[in-house]
């Protein structure tokens, strides 16, 4: 386990799915992705009885994953709730397609961009938008929610952080983003004691964390400096952490990482490929979503998974879903 994880409740460990080890994987047969193998899918596993089915998944705009299936997931996967980032709609055609659900959005002031949101099975209470300057409550990047899960408070934060790119205003506003996360990120668990805030985070922790890291080091996503923010994020909070500079961003913020906790020192697994050449069918991902907890929501984890479909034609968007559930 990273050095950098927090210690975690031996409980997570016992009861969280994880992938096995490298050498238990399956030869990958031609057009098949490798992850499909060693990862197993939410629709595989029944629920805890009374466990709370939380996914995050990145659609690239909710209606063209509707038109590609993403509808066959949902009715698979049962989820009690999902946080959705990159909407790209409107609040009246999100709930035009998801009848019957409890819905909250924050829609990007930019028509067709960005756009993150909530949807439950369960009725949400309070939403918030705020993080840092004014500017990113009309950039539809985030948004918390609280829910009530019989008598149990939960905040539920979903992300959409920018991608970036290298030397351009793009990643000027992507570490103003890292740092306004940061500073929320600090306050949250001071405020809510059950959270998770999950999303496209658009950064690779680690190494592992990456398929082709030594060719990506110069790339937004595996840059030292996005990466230092994460130490941070997932830092134990007796220790202090640094930019790459050596400047200081403060005492480890505490937050588990739970896709690290599930597989451990292991690659992956990974949840976005390009749709360009081989890199789905060549596993060429990256894990740049998250599902990550306070420490006390963490001991409630019981199942993880990595929703990727078996095949490339098979995908309703470059991402997959991330999928935990939640004994609270």
């Amino acid at each position: 386990m990273s050095k950098k994880q927090p210690a975690l409740s031996p409980a997570l460990h016992e009861t969280i799915i994880a992938p096995p080890p490298v050498d238990e994987q399956p030869k990958p047969k031609p057009g098949i992705n490798t992850q499909a193998a060693r990862t197993r899918a939410s629709a595989e596993t029944p629920k805890p009885a009374g466990a709370l089915r939380v996914a995050t998944v990145n659609v690239n705009g909710i209606r063209a994953a509707f038109r590609k299936g993403i509808e066959s997931w949902i009715e698979a996967a049962q989820p009690d709730v999902i946080a959705l980032q990159e909407v790209r709609a409107s609040g009246d055609q999100l709930r035009e397609l998801l009848p019957g659900w409890h819905i909250a959005d924050d829609v990007c002031s930019q028509k067709g961009r960005a756009g993150v949101a909530v949807v439950s099975r369960l009725p949400l209470g309070e939403t918030r938008t705020q993080i840092g300057d004014d500017d990113f409550d009309t950039s539809g990047r985030w948004l918390e929610v609280d829910l009530d899960v019989d008598g149990t408070p939960l905040t539920l934060v979903s992300v959409y952080a920018h991608s970036g790119e290298v030397d351009t205003p793009k990643q000027v506003e992507k570490y103003r983003m890292l740092e306004a996360m940061s500073e929320r990120l600090a306050a949250l668990p001071k405020e809510h004691e059950r959270a998770v805030f999950m999303g496209d985070l658009n950064v690779c922790h680690e190494q592992i964390d990456i398929r082709n890291w030594r060719s990506n080091l110069k790339r937004a996503g595996f840059l030292p400096k996005e990466r230092a923010y994460f130490d941070q994020f997932f830092g134990r909070p007796d220790e202090r952490y640094q930019r790459l500079d050596g400047t200081d961003l403060g005492e480890g913020l505490g937050w588990i990482d739970l896709g690290r906790s599930a597989a451990g020192d292991q690659p992956g697994p990974y949840t976005w490929w390009s749709w360009r050449g081989q890199a789905f069918d060549n596993d060429a991902g990256w894990r740049i979503d998250y599902q990550a907890t306070t420490p006390q929501m963490a001991t409630a984890a019981r199942h993880y998974f990595v929703d990727r479909p078996a095949t490339y034609d098979q995908r309703f968007t470059d991402h997959s879903p991330v999928v935990v559930d939640y004994q609270l």
